[in-house]
């Protein structure tokens, strides 16, 4: 494998559904730039999608957070139609997450299954919660392998918080490109 994509949580309820922003809207043809190069390229893409249940506003998360978002069957929690018009996401691995971070993915990266890749490069959203969450768990299970975050294919929940974010995984020997 020469390069790996992880595109993170390209959904509706993000770009603009019940948490979108301007700023997501307006990434969603630099991800699906950057998707089109990566299949041009023949290099592996993985998905992620955030995944809650019924009774969100019960858990933790929906405590702190109290937006429902991304509830598994409804039209808010599918990839971006942007995105599905370029790719059949049953040709590739969709990590559905319960939370920021991917505990499926991070045990997948933890047995080797992305260890031949000679760079990852993540895009989506949020940069300041689930982005951040995914490449600091590709540093720690891929420690020689080059990780990087595209930019201008990520918004945060806010411009600022979007920012600090890139800071903070630059800080991480994580390669804002």
């Amino acid at each position: 494998m020469a390069k790996l994509l992880i595109v993170v949580d390209m959904q509706k309820d993000f770009i603009d559904g019940a948490l979108g922003t301007k700023e997501a809207v307006a990434i969603v043809p630099n991800v699906v730039q950057k998707i089109k190069e990566y299949v041009q390229q023949g290099d592996k893409i993985i998905f992620t999608k955030d995944t809650h249940f019924d009774g969100y506003l019960d858990t933790q998360e929906g405590r702190n957070l109290p937006v429902e978002h991304c509830i598994k069957g409804t039209p808010g929690h599918e990839i971006c139609n942007e995105i599905k018009q370029i790719v059949d996401l049953d040709d590739y691995k969709v990590y559905e997450k319960l939370t920021f971070g991917s505990s499926e993915l991070a045990g997948d990266l933890a047995a080797g299954m992305y260890s031949d890749a000679e760079e990852i490069t993540l895009v989506g959203l949020c940069t300041d919660i689930c982005v951040i969450s995914n490449a600091m768990l590709c540093k720690t299970f891929l420690t020689e392998t080059p990780v990087c975050v595209a930019a201008d294919c990520c918004a945060g929940v806010t411009p600022e918080s979007h920012n600090n974010a890139l800071k903070a995984m630059e800080m991480c020997q994580i390669k804002i490109v």
